[in-house]
């Protein structure tokens, strides 16, 4: 089996979780588990369910991520993966776009592909 490559698979899960995210935020709910957790803006969420409950709540309806960085570094003996991105996040209707931070804790499923364990996300005050 050839190894992946962590930031290929880092750059497709941002790409994909994002593109959902000012799409269908519903959809994100495949993305997280049971055990996942979500911190927003210093809330904390447990679960699938809240997760997508807090997400979908969000006081906007459409939005718009612009990614400048992605990084990412391997984690734990069990295939996990760190990504930590940063960029801009455009709400419809305001002339001026948000600084956000975003870190997430992939850890591989059975099928192959990652779930969200940990999701912390920050708006990044000037």
């Amino acid at each position: 089996m050839a190894a992946m490559d962590p930031d290929a698979v880092a750059k497709a899960f941002v790409e994909h979780y994002y593109s959902t995210f000012d799409t269908n935020r519903a959809g994100l709910a495949s993305l997280y588990q049971d055990a996942s957790m979500l911190s927003f803006e210093g809330q904390k969420f447990q679960g699938t369910q809240n997760i997508t409950a807090k997400l979908t709540s969000l006081p906007f309806q459409q939005c718009q991520h612009h990614i400048t960085t992605v990084d990412c570094q391997p984690s734990g003996p069990a295939g996990g993966m760190l990504v930590f991105v940063s960029g801009n996040l455009q709400l419809s209707g305001e002339q001026h776009a948000l600084k956000f931070s975003q870190m997430f804790h992939l850890m591989p499923t059975p099928q192959g592909s990652f779930y969200v364990f940990n999701d912390i996300f920050r708006l990044n005050y000037a």
